[in-house]
């Protein structure tokens, strides 16, 4: 009975103990970015108590949003060269690509559909003052006049006909 008793309250205590949750997570763009979710110390490995936080943070691994139909990726200069991979599965989606602290004296990005009669393009460049260019073609190489965060803005052309939903790839350096 004594043992029954001592079991249960053991028991009940393991119930009541918190663990860390952490994860890896894959990018569709070969890019492994670890995430932890919790702040308090991790119990060894070998105790079984599982953590759960109360209010984990949202963390976005992917740094990729979509609203409105654009997709937003959002990357740090010091990741390049890269090579990101994403899909248009509507169309006029729009694939915006901004680079934080952007330091080089010019960039260069192709894109590589997985079907070649795909219709898109880099449409625009957005300069660290805001200024805008384009359009441009599957390849761009241009020259930035100055440090900070540039966009490139890539989907269809609206002067050409092709399919306008498939997967793609962007290699930027």
């Amino acid at each position: 009975m004594k043992n029954a008793i001592l079991i249960s309250t053991l028991l009940l205590m393991s119930c009541n103990q918190k663990e860390t949750v952490s994860e890896t997570s894959t990018t569709g763009d070969s890019t492994t970015i670890p995430a932890t979710l919790d702040t308090q110390p991790t119990p060894a490995p070998d105790s079984g108590i599982v953590v759960i936080p109360e209010k984990a943070p949202k963390v976005s691994p992917t740094f990729r949003t979509v609203e409105n139909g654009k997709i937003t990726k959002t990357i740090s200069a010091d990741m390049l060269p890269l090579t990101l991979n994403d899909e248009f599965t509507t169309e006029n989606q729009e694939y915006i690509i901004k680079i934080k602290n952007f330091n080089r004296p010019e960039i260069f990005g192709a894109i590589s559909p997985e079907n070649p009669k795909m219709n898109i393009r880099f449409n625009q460049i957005r300069l660290p003052d805001g200024s805008l260019d384009g359009p441009f073609g599957r390849e761009i190489t241009y020259e930035i006049p100055q440090k900070g965060e540039i966009w490139l803005l890539i989907g269809k052309s609206n002067m050409a006909s092709g399919e306008i939903t498939g997967e793609f790839s962007v290699f930027l350096k």
